[in-house]
């Protein structure tokens, strides 16, 4: 096992004076009700989640986790993973910022928290030649992994922005077709639609296996090119009953963040190793490489940008006017970086 040494580097760039509180992973959990006999995590086999596969397949996880069984169950899209969520499924997820506002909103802020920011960028619309604008899309059939996802409501967005109609029954200038990353790939390299919305690595092998074209990069959206495109997130009552469990996959969390920084190369097997068991298939490591260079890894959640990714979905009608108060909760997190002598990230 890799040394791990104290600092993550020039990973994000965190904001404001840390807050403290939380007690060592290893002991019980105080004012809980001790070490569960497991903790569930759900993740999805795209390079935005790599964080994620990295810690589990290093056993950057288990090493904090004082004997507590990690068990892992993967998704396509975000909306699924709020359901195994709600139902109790799961304990912990990473997720996009769109499924997060979803399930907070529709649980009245009492089912999840946001605990940490997982990754920026890496999503963007990629077409078939031939269409070089948003009036060549008129008539064509766009993918997104599921309606009300993040992509989708980022596709939405722009097409709205563009004066492009698009329901959520397929009908509209353009039809959006909800479909797994790996379905809209297929259906690209086929003919059988026309683009697709999708995060990394799927938008480099659209382009590269299926010959298409970036049309819009996500990050050009942005002012200053950051938005968040995954967060990692707890079921609140996991939370109150095992805040030192939540703390340890932290920690984890941040293990694999400072290894991801710290060898590209070696991360990025570790990642395509695991994305081959989960998946079956492996990413070509040339695309697997350039989709890399599209991502930022990081653990500041980016709330600003959350925010207005809940403005875009309230605009497309995918959304009523929420109020986020108590989504985030910060303080496991600056804990954690605080035990290794960095700056915490601002409660919003």
């Amino acid at each position: 096992m890799r040394t791990k040494s104290a600092h993550l580097g020039v990973l994000a760039i965190a904001t404001i004076t840390v807050l403290s509180g939380c007690s060592d992973a290893g002991a019980a959990d105080p004012g809980g009700t001790g070490l569960p006999e497991e903790i569930r995590l759900g993740y999805f086999p795209n390079l935005t989640h790599a964080p994620a596969l990295v810690a589990e397949a290093e056993g950057l996880y288990d090493e904090h986790l004082n004997g507590v069984d990690l068990r892992t169950q993967t998704f396509s899209a975000g909306p699924e993973a709020i359901e195994a969520l709600f139902s109790g499924a799961i304990d912990m997820t990473v997720i996009g910022p769109n499924p997060t506002i979803n399930g907070f909103t529709q649980s009245q802020g009492k089912a999840l928290k946001v605990l940490a920011g997982v990754a920026s960028g890496g999503a963007g619309l990629v077409v078939r030649p031939g269409i070089d604008s948003a009036e060549d899309l008129k008539g064509a059939t766009l993918a997104t992994p599921q309606l009300g996802n993040t992509q989708d409501v980022a596709l939405r967005t722009w097409l709205e922005g563009e004066g492009l109609t698009a329901d959520t029954e397929g009908g509209g200038d353009v039809s959006i077709k909800p479909q797994e990353n790996s379905a809209a790939l297929q259906s690209f390299v086929a003919g059988d639609i026309d683009g697709a919305w999708v995060p990394e690595p799927w938008l480099t092998r659209l382009i590269e296996e299926g010959g298409g074209k970036l049309l819009v990069d996500e990050g050009e959206l942005w002012p200053d090119g950051r938005f968040v495109v995954a967060n990692l997130i707890v079921r609140t009552e996991f939370l109150e009953e095992h805040p030192d469990t939540v703390q340890a996959v932290l920690e984890g969390h941040l293990d694999a963040l400072e290894f991801m920084e710290e060898d590209p190369e070696g991360a990025r097997k570790v990642f395509n190793d695991k994305i081959e068991e989960v998946t079956g298939q492996r990413v070509e490591d040339e695309y697997l490489d350039a989709a890399w260079e599209n991502v930022e890894f990081t653990y500041d959640p980016l709330p600003e940008t959350l925010v207005t990714g809940a403005d875009h979905a309230v605009s497309v009608g995918l959304l009523e006017k929420v109020e986020l108060e108590g989504l985030y909760t910060l303080d496991p997190l600056n804990t954690v970086l605080e035990n290794r002598g960095l700056t915490g990230v601002k409660e919003p």
